[in-house]
């Protein structure tokens, strides 16, 4: 009986041990404790701000009783200001306070997030700043102008590739509307492409068992997509109508909003970060700051990651063009002078530039658009009230997909080692990441 006792005694001794044992952190990570004090301060700014502009909060799935608290309390925009200061000189005084690398990347994050928070109180306040700077400020990058005979060039291999009377411009509307995708095959076109781009993806990478989200198909936006996240890995995709719907844009945007784009990364950062960790900072996307660089630049980084030219042409002309009545004895053609037409975006820039700093007029803008870049005029009004609405925020598609790729390419993730792109693809989705922290010589 005492023999047993003493067993029994031990056998508990070990196990509470044990127990014991496995509640204890093998790191203490003194930053990261810290930093969770700091991160409620900044969801309460970033809530406060977004009292002052319906766009600036885009996602938010924290506390009910946080958001309404601070709506309620309504913080002056002078209040948010100084608010955005103390914090960010608490967190410089964590610059010494020993962390892991995530942790620092977790520290790097949120000071940058604030500062430009801190550009954007500005902005509302009535303040001013040149196209340039007000980019850098809210996202993070430096912009670097290209080169009129780099664009020359381009121009000239388009018209090479479309001979025949007329201008440039009418003679690719004419070529391109041959790809117009007829609206009642819309949706199955579409929903086709995500069933691709999402086995795609998961392949590679394992998404939470209950990701999912509707599509809802809308009219007279000022962008073709938008991927509204509710959090729990639930998302709404808009699909805007209101335009001709061109062949190209259907994969595009169902791996840009979908897979392995903005659903992806949101469901990574909640199931990572925010049920992971407890990283309440994450519960929260404000529009306007440099983590909408990273998600638009791997959102339609995206794209590439998902299929290789080859394996794209492959399936658009096996599943895309005959689901949307198109023949495909073009296709390669077609995709050759898009990829053309994509290498012009950066003129784009140029001109929302010299629109928004007062150089050009909106007809003007138009005008190059029309002309310069092949809309049509219906296209570039469209683009014109984006800019009206998000300003320079244009410049995260193109200036952010090249900083991703140039980033995964530079590591490594080229089209020999595709697991390794996907690898390195997948950790700036579920990583606090900046886009200076991205950059390489």
């Amino acid at each position: 009986m005492t023999k047993y006792f003493v067993t029994l005694l031990v056998i508990l001794l070990i196990t509470l041990t044990s127990i014991n044992c496995s509640n204890v952190p093998k790191e203490k990570d003194e930053l990261n404790i810290k930093l969770n004090s700091a991160a409620e301060k900044y969801v309460k700014i970033i809530l406060g701000i977004g009292n002052y502009d319906p766009d600036y909060v885009d996602a938010y799935y924290g506390s009910n009783a946080l958001r309404d608290s601070v709506a309620l309390a309504k913080p002056s925009l002078d209040t948010l200001d100084k608010n955005i200061d103390d914090l960010l000189t608490q967190l410089e005084s964590y610059s010494k306070v020993e962390g892991t690398k995530l942790s620092l990347s977790r520290l790097s994050f949120l000071y940058k997030q604030l500062l430009a928070a801190k550009a954007k109180v500005f902005i509302i306040k009535g303040g001013k700043l040149p196209f340039n700077k007000e980019a850098s400020a809210l996202y993070d990058v430096e912009l670097k102008a290209n080169s009129s005979s780099y664009y020359a060039d381009i121009l000239k291999q388009i018209s090479e590739l479309l001979p025949g009377p007329g201008s440039l411009a009418s003679r690719y509307e004419k070529f391109r509307n041959n790809f117009i995708i007829p609206e009642q095959k819309l949706d199955a076109v579409f929903k086709a492409a995500i069933s691709e781009c999402r086995k795609r993806t998961l392949e590679h990478i394992k998404l939470p068992d209950n990701e999912k989200f509707v599509i809802e198909y809308v009219k007279d936006k000022p962008w073709a997509g938008y991927n509204w996240y509710k959090g729990n890995n639930f998302s709404l995709i808009q699909v805007n109508t209101s335009l001709p719907f061109y062949v190209d844009r259907v994969i595009d945007i169902a791996a840009h909003e979908g897979y392995p784009g903005h659903h992806v990364y949101n469901s990574l950062l909640e199931q990572n970060l925010v049920k992971g960790k407890g990283w309440v900072e994450f519960t929260i996307y404000p529009l306007f700051s440099p983590q909408s660089l990273i998600a638009e630049g791997t959102a339609n980084y995206g794209i590439e990651v998902a299929f290789t030219h080859e394996e794209r042409m492959k399936f658009e002309k096996s599943v895309i063009f005959p689901l949307a009545g198109l023949d495909s004895s073009k296709a390669d053609l077609y995709y050759k002078v898009e990829s053309l037409i994509g290498e012009l975006s950066y003129a784009g820039n140029d001109y929302a530039q010299q629109y928004l700093d007062g150089t050009i007029t909106k007809e003007k803008a138009v005008s190059l658009y029309v002309n310069n870049q092949f809309m049509t005029k219906e296209k570039a009004e469209q683009r014109m009230s984006f800019i009206d609405k998000y300003r320079s925020y244009i410049i995260n598609y193109n200036v952010g997909q090249d900083l991703v790729k140039k980033f995964v390419e530079h590591n490594g993730g080229t089209d020999k080692n595709p697991q390794l792109r996907w690898k390195l693809f997948e950790e700036l989705l579920s990583k606090p990441v900046t886009p200076g922290s991205l950059k390489v010589k």
